[in-house]
């Protein structure tokens, strides 16, 4: 009897099971599709928006009907200023990026390999100043800034946004460094290099991932930034993309241009869109390096 039943209920069980599967596979996706919709729902209506004419910004069609590229005209403008803002904002968050990531790589090398006191607080320390919220250090800074005579020039965009971005590569490197085995260096210093050496010729090549990764990151948040490159520029030809996009005016003192703002945030976007789409793979496996020891 007691096998009868066993055997049944192996037999549902068995029955059950691909029914199963399918009803998560199909969670599962759904899921991921949920996600996405979220994700890409704003910049699906931005993109909309920005193709709509201005008489039919308010239209709530999903797609534009005409379709129209006076907002990006309208962008271009030269009164706006628009293209000398992307410049300035590839400045900015290159040089960022470019300083950030070598300070930050021969930083974390150090804190993952050297044995110190104070290493740990050293870091939390490090961490936790990428933790104060902007708007506490601008008018320190803007102050300082005066007195050096930095107002409106790049380094006053930049060495703020360093403070944040620094800390963050930093830390993102250290954890990864921790996670190459030390036989690595030392392999290569008993073949003849120095320790110099096995770093630039060893350690860095398979630390590519993960200094890409940051990298990517520490260049969205750069161009991204807004509160600093206001405060500290007061001259258009000096704005940066996101401080252009909010002093754009309408036809009229009291006119809003959502069709140019839609426009402008589009041609922001596009170049992270573009980046990420690129090197996808790079910023995957960076993210997931050490995932699997």
């Amino acid at each position: 009897m007691t096998t009868t039943l066993t055997a049944k209920t192996t037999a549902i069980s068995t029955r059950t099971t691909p029914v199963t599967a399918k009803w998560r596979s199909g969670l599962l996706y759904a899921s991921v599709v949920a996600v996405v919709a979220c994700c890409l729902a704003p910049f699906y209506w931005m993109l909309v928006s920005s193709l709509r004419r201005t008489s039919d910004i308010f239209d709530t069609s999903l797609v534009p009907s005409p379709v129209s590229f006076e907002n990006y005209r309208a962008v271009f403008d030269p009164a706006q200023g628009f293209g000398r803002a992307l410049l300035n904002s590839l400045v900015v968050a290159g040089v960022t990026t470019v300083l950030a990531l070598v300070l930050a790589t021969f930083t974390a090398y150090a804190m993952a390999r050297l044995e110190f006191r104070g290493k740990r607080l050293i870091l939390t320390l490090v961490i936790a100043t990428s933790m104060f919220p902007v708007v506490s250090i601008v008018v320190p800074l803007l102050k300082l800034f005066t007195d050096v005579g930095w107002i409106n020039t790049y380094q006053a965009m930049i060495v703020p946004s360093m403070s944040f971005a620094l800390p963050l590569a930093v830390w993102n490197l250290t954890t990864f460094f921790r996670q190459m085995p030390d036989e690595l260096e030392h392999a290569a210093m008993v073949d003849g290099c120095t320790r110099g050496q096995a770093f630039r010729k060893v350690i860095v090549p398979l630390a590519a991932p993960g200094i890409f990764t940051t990298a990517i990151i520490t260049f969205i948040a750069a161009w991204n930034e807004f509160l600093i490159a206001l405060s500290m520029t007061n001259k258009p030809d000096m704005q940066t993309a996101p401080v252009a996009i909010s002093k754009f005016t309408g036809a009229t003192t009291y006119e809003t241009p959502f069709g140019s703002q839609m426009a402008a945030g589009v041609l922001v976007t596009v170049p992270l869109v573009v980046m990420v789409l690129l090197f996808q793979r790079r910023i995957v496996a960076g993210l997931t390096a050490g995932a699997a020891k």
